[in-house]
């Protein structure tokens, strides 16, 4: 941690300072700590958004922090093949590996600070595993994956995959040097992510050096969440205290303010966060398993599309002997 990061952060293109005459800074309405859980063929993860409503976290539906977990040789673990539709899932990997394939022809690896950005639409099947080589030497494996809902005129969009590589996410330093940070899909202080988005939204990863301050920037038709990676510090007008697994939730206003303390421990030398807002859809949700739809009727189209096979099939795999043109 972090996967990313400048020899000189002092070079990169700096925020603009927030001017405090004109700003509104965001207060925070709720600290929540996510639980851990296990997920898909047994990996460890916690569940950033127990506990919150779901009308305060729209546009997003749910949140796995995966890891941070160092696997013994033979131990990594990922999903079996699986249904989804009516979302897109976000997956960002700070350290550790992951192979992506999916039925409409998406995929690849995602390492070390790169981003994959699948729009699940109409409906496919994905799976998410270590390659072979990371079960065989086992390693270091942490990350996320979020989902950030569609409206209903989108829910039926076609499939379309993201490749978005580390080197490729816009790099920027908080206005005084004391923040580095990654800016994955849409727009802080005039600084682009890469990432492009269905549902108007933004999200980064900021790394903020101990005893720094960070102001950044936040639409204010959008809302504002704030989950700790690793580190200690504090949230919002308010100053609420936060640490390691936790969720803040923030009230109105167009600045988002984070700081880190002083004295952090030696295994998280800086305060780490995911910082993510959108234009909330405001629509009814309809979410069960691996669908979210408008209606329950939706649902229930969705579970038989999937029995039927109409959401994609299984790719067939080469077997030894055979030859692969």
């Amino acid at each position: 941690m972090p996967a990313v990061s400048v020899d000189n952060i002092l070079v990169l293109p700096r925020l603009p300072k927030v001017d405090q005459a004109t700003a509104t800074e965001r207060k925070v309405s709720s600290v929540t700590t996510a639980p851990s859980g296990f997920e898909g063929e047994g990996f460890p993860v916690r569940r950033a958004f127990a506990g919150v409503d779901l009308s305060q976290l729209d546009p997003f539906i749910h949140m796995d922090q995966m890891g941070e977990v160092e696997y013994a040789p033979g131990e990594p673990k990922g999903t079996p093949w699986h249904p989804h539709r009516g979302f897109e899932t976000v997956t960002y990997m700070i350290d550790g590996t992951l192979r992506h394939q999916d039925s409409n022809g998406g995929g690849g690896l995602i390492s070390d600070g790169d981003t994959q950005w699948m729009t699940a639409g109409g409906g496919l099947l994905h799976i998410e595993a270590p390659p072979e080589e990371v079960v065989m030497s086992g390693g270091l494996f942490h990350g996320f994956q979020l989902w950030v809902n569609l409206p209903g005129r989108l829910k039926m969009t076609a499939p379309r995959y993201q490749d978005i590589h580390r080197g490729d996410v816009g790099l920027v330093s908080s206005h005084d040097g004391g923040a580095l940070l990654r800016v994955i899909a849409g727009e802080v202080g005039g600084h682009k992510g890469p990432g492009i988005t269905h549902t108007p939204i933004a999200l980064l990863h900021a790394t903020v050096s101990p005893g720094a301050q960070v102001r950044l920037p936040w639409r204010a038709d959008f809302n504002a969440l704030v989950y700790v990676l690793n580190g200690t510090g504090t949230v919002g007008a308010n100053r609420r205290p936060i640490r390691s697994g936790q969720l803040a939730m923030f009230g109105p206003g167009d600045v988002v303010t984070l700081d880190a303390d002083q004295h952090q421990e030696s295994r998280s030398p800086a305060l780490d966060v995911l910082v993510l807002g959108g234009q909330p859809i405001r629509e009814p949700v309809a979410a069960y398993g691996p669908f979210v739809m408008n209606t329950r009727q939706e649902l229930v189209q969705a579970f038989e599309d999937f029995q039927a096979g109409r959401l994609g099939t299984i790719p067939a795999q080469p077997h030894p002997g055979h030859d692969v043109l």
